[in-house]
């Protein structure tokens, strides 16, 4: 009786072994920063639930993100069209969002990266203005309007806080400056960190700032986005991109993804990137509520 047992036992561990065996791997990737974070963790139960074993790699620098992806060591990741066109592949023509999605999936597919179908949001930059300065200028809609603005009154010092990466890229401050005809000098200029620029909306310290369209503090600050009415932000729609390897041994794996990713438009995100940011939610626990909320069969 005992050694049936045994025997029954090792059959059954066995069982289990191989059925884990079974399940695919696939290596997920995260930038450091909240909504990459999200996209991974989202990503990673949904797959969990379609039999992948699926394992997350977060908090990884731009560049290394890429080459990981690039050299076999990441499957996928969650990228942005701007940052492959620009960091990436160097292309510093002017693309609206289809353009942009053509190109890079073009050009990334010559390197193994295959991009799927993409979400319904875009992560770019915008000039946004804190509640009080809305309130005191309605007529400031667009960055022309806001650029107009600080020319006529030009000697009250109206400042505009930016993170020190755009101020000193070329395809950052510089072009803006350049395309909108903007007087802006380090006279009404504040260099400070990404998320500093937010509290300084906030508290109304600062009359315009830098922001990216899906952050969650957004809403939460009651910040006013300005139309970038001369088109000088690139697209950047986020979709998943895999490895052409991973796509060859698990083709399902593009339609799988392809009804998630839709899910995910601006609004979404901001609200998303909020519980995380704001309401200081686990990352884990906004992904499991989001897909309980959204089933997808």
């Amino acid at each position: 009786m005992k050694t049936s047992s045994f025997l029954l036992g090792c059959v059954l561990l066995c069982a289990g072994f191989a059925q884990a065996a079974e399940k695919p791997l696939i290596r997920i990737g995260a930038r450091v920063f909240t909504e990459q974070t999200l996209l991974a963790e989202i990503t990673s139960q949904y797959l969990r639930a379609k039999g992948y074993d699926a394992q997350v790699t977060g908090g990884l620098g731009s560049n290394l993100a890429r080459s990981a992806h690039e050299s076999g060591q990441l499957d996928m990741l969650w990228e942005y069209t701007g940052v492959s066109l620009v960091a990436y592949n160097h292309v510093t023509e002017k693309l609206d969002s289809e353009q942009s999605y053509a190109r890079v999936k073009a050009l990334d597919a010559q390197k193994g990266l295959i991009w799927l179908t993409p979400s319904k949001f875009s992560n770019t930059y915008a000039l946004a203005l804190p509640k009080n300065v809305a309130d005191q200028y309605p007529q400031i809609n667009t960055i022309s309007e806001l650029n107009k603005v600080l020319r006529d009154e030009a000697k009250t010092h109206h400042l505009v806080a930016l993170d020190t990466e755009f101020a000193n890229r070329s395809d950052g401050l510089g072009g803006m400056v350049q395309l909108y005809g903007m007087n802006l000098t380090r006279q009404n200029i504040r260099q400070m960190d990404a998320g500093l620029v937010y509290t300084a909306l906030r508290n109304g310290q600062v009359f315009a700032g830098l922001v990216y369209t899906t952050d969650g503090r957004l809403n939460a600050f009651k910040l006013k986005l300005l139309e970038d009415d001369k088109r000088y932000f690139p697209d950047y729609t986020a979709a998943p991109v895999v490895r052409q390897a991973f796509l060859d041994a698990h083709p399902q794996l593009a339609e799988q993804l392809k009804p998630l990713a839709e899910l995910f438009d601006d609004d979404t995100m901001r609200q998303l990137n909020a519980r995380v940011d704001v309401d200081h939610e686990s990352p884990s626990v906004v992904a499991a509520d989001f897909l309980r909320q959204h089933p997808i069969h």
